[in-house]
């Protein structure tokens, strides 16, 4: 930015910390609908009633579905295979 080179930003901070907010709510909202709309796709009618811990996982798998698909299933199944039992007989 043409203030911060020629050093201007400490003289009027409020404009600058308004230009800043500008171009940061455009990323911030789209970052937003984008969280917005995958969670309709995965809560729908069938999955209403999800409660909002499974829902929180099931978006997080979504969202992050490019570094999901690079786990193999093999992997999955192992690794909750190796888990200890939690309920005491």
């Amino acid at each position: 930015m043409k203030l911060v080179e020629i050093n201007i930003h400490e003289i009027y901070r409020l404009v600058y910390l308004l230009i800043k907010t500008v171009f940061i709510l455009h990323v911030a909202t789209a970052s937003v609908e984008r969280a917005f709309s995958t969670m309709t796709y995965v809560k729908n009618k069938l999955r209403n009633s999800i409660g909002d811990q499974f829902l929180n996982d099931c978006l997080v798998t979504y969202i992050e579905r490019d570094v999901f698909s690079k786990i193999s299933n093999d992997d999955i199944l192992n690794h909750f295979q190796n888990m200890k039992t939690r309920r005491e007989l």
